[in-house]
């Protein structure tokens, strides 16, 4: 049974849907590939080292979830390194 689509482009699609910041479905629609089969082809091709269940985010596909939490990781090292500079900045001036 062959899908019509090449195994690289498949490889390729799960690594862009997953690295992606927008959700999968959108990811899909722009492939011109039904979701639920980019979905197939992340967890086939993109396999997580431990695969965990999410009872927070419900109905959620984990690689949503996944994006989620990167970029709240971003926005949060962000903020860090914004107050790294603010307590430098008020140290200095407080001599």
């Amino acid at each position: 049974m062959s899908s019509g689509y090449s195994t690289e482009f498949r490889q390729d699609a799960a690594k862009l849907a997953v690295e992606s910041d927008q959700p999968v479905a959108k990811t899909a629609r722009d492939l011109g590939v039904n979701p639920n089969t980019l979905y197939t082809w992340i967890t086939k091709y993109q396999q997580p080292d431990s695969p965990t269940t999410n009872k927070d985010s419900g109905d959620k596909h984990p690689y949503e979830e996944l994006k989620r939490l990167r970029r709240e990781n971003a926005q949060l090292k962000e903020d860090r390194d914004i107050l790294k500079k603010a307590a430098a900045y008020f140290a200095k001036n407080s001599r």
